[in-house]
């Protein structure tokens, strides 16, 4: 388990402290504040929360979890117009209060859930505070006095700034906590959250002008009505993805079966690959792509003889060409998977070299797909630090010169470079358990030693820098 930075944990106290600031002037509103409007939302948005499973689909909501998963932006559920009918209702300490028991109550990912789960309930309640401040500030009259029109603009505006305070909030998280680049860790939630934010916020307005309406609260519930089917379409966006995972498995698990010394080595491959992906700065969908692509890089020696990738002597040239031609293999088996998109063209060019020397055709510098380029940095470096039959695993500190050497030649020298950047802020640790270990090895910061031994797959005319 790692340990959370303690530079994160300061952040995270500071954003808890400000909110619990935020929320004390609750105190001194009297018997006259709508202390029952605030635990009527209070208990809707905590069960909201609660409620895992969408109504209408028996699919799973969004929930800010997996093993990807940071305690960054606080996910735009559909409990998210709850809390902002909250700010567009209350005062601004109220509608602090709106806001903490649904993110109490969401289950928190791991790792630190006990710090994921103060850290969302923090950043909302800032958030929710901010709404209602600018809310109160723009809107001419309260929701239950001016008309539905003149309070669009207002409404738009505090969940704008709900969104921005959420943003803000949690790409500093996601650099102290993942240490993500600082260029990149504001990206991904400036380009998604805006616009599900804004439609939270109509939501939000509608639940409010409604709640003081002739028809009272529970016409405000009819509202999350087009949130739910919000939730089915995301629903299905999950079922689909979790279909995609498991095809990737599958294949995989086919060739982890096929050839023994592949073991763990996909999936270490997949996540170098997403290190260098992100160190260089790729959009968040193309992450998931790369991953793709170094878990599936070997898919093709499943079109291989089982008695070559098994063979303990050295291979003839005759084999060697054989085991040659898995990068073809594996580009036909993955040929009609569409959502592999450009991993498939990693899939076949991961044996390509700069200097135009490797196969299957022989492409040179930047005629190799980005992709491809990415994954065979990925490729070697696992190759390297784990043991093989023929030698021992190299220290870490050892295989990134060996690719600095080899940079220009057989590798792309940015893609060099930004693995030896990630691993300086990551370290490495390959914790994929194989059949011979007895347990997960400990994580291992680059520059400090071997990588625990942990088979790899057998080369055929594999990577120069990993010989």
């Amino acid at each position: 388990m790692r340990e959370l930075p303690a530079a994160a944990r300061m952040y995270i106290g500071c954003a808890a402290l400000a909110a619990a600031l935020c929320a004390a002037p609750a105190v001194r509103l009297g018997a006259a504040a709508p202390w029952t409007g605030a635990l009527a939302l209070g208990a809707l948005h905590g069960l909201c929360a609660r409620m895992r499973r969408c109504p209408l689909t028996d699919g799973r909501a969004r929930q800010s979890t997996g093993p990807d998963a940071t305690p960054g932006t606080f996910p735009p559920g559909w409990a998210t117009p709850v809390v902002l009918a909250g700010s567009f209702l209350l005062p601004p300490s109220l509608a602090v209060l709106v806001a903490v028991p649904g993110a109490l109550l969401t289950p928190p990912a791991r790792p630190w859930p006990v710090a994921r789960r103060v850290w969302h309930t923090a950043e909302l309640a800032l958030a929710a505070w901010t709404a209602a401040q600018v809310f109160r500030t723009a809107a001419p009259a309260a929701p239950a006095a001016a008309p539905f029109p003149e309070l669009l603009p207002p409404a738009l505006a505090a969940a704008g700034a709900f969104c921005a305070v959420l943003v803000a909030l949690g790409g500093g998280v996601l650099v102290l906590a993942e240490r993500h680049p600082v260029r990149t860790a504001w990206r991904g939630p400036t380009v998604r959250l805006p616009v599900p934010h804004l439609v939270h916020g109509l939501t939000g307005l509608m639940m409010a002008v409604l709640w003081h309406s002739v028809y009272g609260p529970p016409a405000a519930l009819l509202v999350l009505l087009p949130v739910h089917l919000s939730c089915w379409a995301s629903a299905q966006y999950q079922r689909e993805r979790a279909a995609h995972q498991a095809t990737v498995r599958a294949l995989v698990q086919a060739v982890d079966l096929k050839d023994r010394y592949t073991r763990g080595h996909s999936e270490r491959v997949g996540r170098a690959s997403v290190l260098i992906a992100r160190e260089l700065g790729m959009a968040e969908d193309r992450l998931e792509v790369l991953r793709f692509a170094g878990i599936l890089h070997d898919v093709g020696k499943l079109g291989v003889p089982t008695r070559l990738l098994r063979k303990d002597g050295p291979l003839t040239p005759q084999e060697r060409r054989i085991i040659e031609l898995h990068p073809e293999y594996g580009h036909e088996i993955v040929r009609g998977i569409g959502f592999l998109g450009e991993a498939r063209a990693a899939i076949l060019h991961h044996h390509e070299r700069m200097d135009g020397s490797g196969y299957p055709y022989g492409l040179a510098g930047h005629h190799i797909p980005e992709c491809a380029r990415v994954v065979a940095v990925a490729d070697a470096f696992d190759a390297m630090t784990s043991t093989r039959s023929y030698r021992r695993a190299r220290p870490v500190p050892a295989a990134v010169a060996e690719l600095r050497r080899c940079a220009g030649t057989q590798f792309d020298p940015r893609m060099v470079r930004a693995l030896a950047a990630a691993l300086d802020k990551h370290g490495w640790r390959p914790d994929q358990v194989t059949a011979e270990e007895q347990r997960a090895p400990d994580p291992v910061p680059a520059g400090r030693g071997n990588v625990p031994p942990a088979r790899a797959h057998r080369p055929g005319a594999g990577h120069g820098a990993a010989r």
